[in-house]
């Protein structure tokens, strides 16, 4: 083939699917809104299932549900005539994705979700099907043809399935108020998660990771200080061990080049930088990210209620949790 073929066949295919999934719009109805609510109402999981292309569709709709806040999962429908129906119990609902309708592993499993009495959702091509006649609701996912030059190949119509799918999800995503944090709680691993989730406290570093020096340390210990602890900064705390400064490495770099040779005769209480920004330990660690970069410094101090250091959370922290 070609190159100008190739293009083609390509238009070809995404022209068709795009109208199979432009052709759902005119089906939306009433048998969507109580699909819906058929969902919403399962005080069990969404059990889905589906033979071959259907039911990697179907593992991909199911997915999308359980990580959005409806508990789902997927049942082969060949397994499950060979015990892994056992899974599915009262209170349960199932989304059946069939486009003949006639998938015999799908309808062997019928009669035991009818003796359950758990209510059955089919997305079909054929409304006048044995799946479609026995369903609770039938979402209609028929397409003109398939985008394949073999029409027997499944391509517009799992577009469509999984099209559908996805608006159910997303319905019932907003009909139960799923939040920004509901998701988080469900991603942790991901960049969205840990941006919601983490907290500074979760990073920081305490006990004796934490730098600290007093108002009278002399600045050879507060290099030391500094040195040792690796973060670029030490706080400055009065004898109550209230915050009263920082110091930065930077700091001892611009001193040093102002002072010279008297430069080992000052305090940390002469060089401090005071009033240094600081954060909650109950905020966000992505605030804290928001901050470092508003004011352009790489370490936040976290005090507690009394003034007291507790913590620093420091740039290199948020970058390897993530957060960045």
């Amino acid at each position: 083939m070609k190159p100008d073929d190739v293009l083609r066949v390509a238009r070809r295919v995404i022209s068709v699917e795009q109208k199979a999934v432009g052709d759902l719009l005119t089906r939306l109805n009433n048998s969507f809104v109580q699909a819906v609510g058929l969902l919403y109402r399962c005080k069990g999981r969404v059990v889905v299932t589906g033979m071959g292309k259907s039911g990697i569709v179907g593992r991909k709709i199911s997915a999308t549900m359980a990580s959005t806040g409806t508990p789902s999962f997927f049942l082969h429908p060949a397994e499950g005539s060979h015990g892994d129906l056992g899974m599915v119990v009262k209170g349960d609902a199932v989304l059946a994705i069939s486009n003949s309708g006639e998938t015999a592993e799908i309808l062997s499993l019928l009669p035991v979700i009818k003796r359950l009495a758990i209510p059955l959702i089919a997305l079909t091509g054929k409304h006048s099907s044995t799946l479609a006649k026995r369903s609770d609701v039938v979402l209609d996912v028929s397409v003109e043809e398939e985008a394949s030059s073999l029409a027997m190949a499944p391509t517009a119509s799992t577009t469509a399935a999984l099209a559908m799918g996805d608006a159910l999800a997303v319905a019932l995503l907003e009909m139960k108020g799923f939040s920004e944090e509901d998701f988080a709680l469900l991603h942790p691993g991901g960049i969205i998660g840990k941006r919601l989730l983490l907290k500074v406290e979760d990073l920081m570093h305490v006990g004796k990771e934490m730098p600290l020096v007093n108002l009278e340390t002399t600045m050879k210990d507060v290099i030391l200080e500094i040195s040792s602890k690796r973060l670029g900064i030490t706080t400055v705390v009065d004898y109550q061990g209230r915050l009263q400064g920082v110091i930065t490495d930077g700091d001892l770099r611009r001193i040093l080049e102002r002072h010279g040779r008297s430069f080992f005769e000052l305090e940390a209480g002469q060089v401090m930088t005071k009033n240094p920004k600081t954060i909650y330990g109950d905020a966000l660690a992505a605030r804290a990210l928001q901050v470092m970069e508003k004011h352009s410094i790489t370490a936040l101090v976290v005090p507690n209620e009394e003034g007291k250091p507790t913590g620093i959370i420091h740039l290199h922290d948020l970058l390897k949790a993530g957060i960045v």
